[in-house]
């Protein structure tokens, strides 16, 4: 009887001595289990966060503090980058395994880069056009833009009510905002006035006087 019982007391002693030590050890990898997590998050905020690097699909995986990193970037540079980001307290090493694709961050558009490409050019080139145009005539005071023919317009309305050209006949012209005068004046002062008003119109760059003096023709 003395044997059984002990035989029985050793039993329930290891049968409590096992779960107690098991139990002892969970902490310790819970607690390793949760550096790598945290690790882990904080290497992939730090790559999404990278100008360079977050528009690319990389992995993160780190086990007992080495991060291991994959997927594809488009240059090599790229790829030392996200090593260095990756390399932080805790990390013992870096096992970089990925992969330098020049066509990577451009998947699924590949058919239609060289038309976007035209597309952009041609937008460009037409978006300039209209810039040089506009740079060109400029806008008056009144927010019109002056074209060759509003230049047109507006030194005639300047020469009515000049008692300087008074019966004269004066036709204008004006090409690449340069205007010529031709036709008749009744005297030399009508003809300066004549080409100081078209002067000092808006957008005007240069006036070509071939008015002559005499009576109306």
């Amino acid at each position: 009887m003395k044997k059984v019982g002990i035989w029985s007391i050793s039993v329930v002693a290891l049968l409590f001595a096992g779960p107690v030590r098991a139990g002892a050890m969970a902490p310790q990898n819970t607690t390793a289990k949760s550096a790598d997590e945290a690790r882990d998050e904080s290497i992939e905020h730090r790559l999404k966060a990278d100008p360079s690097l977050k528009k690319f699909d990389i992995e993160v995986s780190v086990n007992s503090g080495v991060a291991t990193l994959t997927g594809t970037v488009a240059t090599q540079a790229q790829k030392a980058r996200a090593a260095r980001l990756a390399t932080m307290k805790g990390i013992t090493r870096v096992d970089n395994q990925i992969v330098v694709d020049q066509s990577a961050g451009t998947k699924g558009t590949t058919g239609t880069i060289a038309q976007k490409t035209k597309e952009v050019g041609e937008k460009t080139k037409e978006g300039a056009g209209k810039v040089v145009d506009k740079t060109k005539e400029g806008l008056s005071k009144t927010g019109e833009v002056i074209t060759d023919g509003w230049i047109t317009t507006r030194v005639h309305s300047r020469f009515v009510g000049e008692d300087l050209l008074k019966d004269s006949d004066i036709n204008v012209d004006t090409s690449n905002h340069v205007v010529t005068l031709k036709g008749t004046v009744m005297s030399a002062a009508a003809r300066a006035r004549a080409a100081a008003i078209a002067k000092d119109t808006e957008g005007v760059r240069r006036v070509v006087n071939q008015l002559t003096i005499g009576p109306k023709r």
